[in-house]
């Protein structure tokens, strides 16, 4: 599957940030919230992932004929579960390893800083 340049170089920017800002924690605050700042990257990359995945599917689907109904369930299905799934893992992140939720939450915010930092990127 062909991926969109932009796209990608967002993603390497995004992991590049949280370990950035999971380094960060980790000096100022310490291993519990470093950890978290993890969990949360991995969240948003999961996030990020089946996002981008998802959209190419019905990109796909919507250009190429054939059962299309049929087609786009099976990829909403696999969007809903994968989502359930990204759900699932935010409880077992909060409620059962206690992560921190400001760490997580920082974590998260890696996609939309690397989005900001390449709109900057693209407008300098």
């Amino acid at each position: 599957m062909n991926s969109d340049p932009v796209v990608d170089r967002i993603g390497r920017s995004a992991i590049i940030i949280c370990v950035v800002f999971a380094a960060i924690a980790l000096s100022i605050w310490g291993v519990r919230v470093a950890v978290a700042v993890l969990g949360g990257g991995l969240l948003i990359g999961i996030s990020f992932y089946t996002l981008g995945h998802g959209v190419a599917a019905l990109v796909l689907i919507a250009t190429g004929g054939g059962s299309k109904r049929q087609a786009i369930a099976g990829t909403v299905l696999k969007l809903v579960l994968r989502y359930a799934l990204l759900g699932f893992l935010a409880y077992v992140m909060i409620a059962r390893l206690r992560l921190h939720p400001i760490g997580l939450l920082v974590g998260a915010s890696s996609v939309p800083a690397a989005a900001f930092v390449e709109a900057v990127r693209l407008l300098a």
